[in-house]
């Protein structure tokens, strides 16, 4: 698995409410987020939660990701 990419507090900080608020869900609900935007034509909100997505899988994940020192 490739390291995920966060280019900002804020963006962890979604990814975060979206797991405070939805749990086990959390990814498909950023996925839900993201397929809205793109429906809307919205290229930097779809481009957003798919990264908020990704973050949450790999936040849940019991495996280490990277270099394990």
């Amino acid at each position: 698995m490739d390291l995920p990419y966060i280019a900002s507090r804020t963006a962890l900080s979604d990814a975060c409410r979206l797991i405070d608020v939805h749990g086990d869900d959390a990814a498909f609900e950023a996925a839900s987020l993201a397929e809205g935007a793109r429906d809307r034509g919205n290229v930097v909100g779809f481009c957003h939660w798919r990264q908020i997505e990704r973050v949450i899988v790999t936040l849940a994940s019991a495996e280490p990701v990277g270099t394990v020192h």
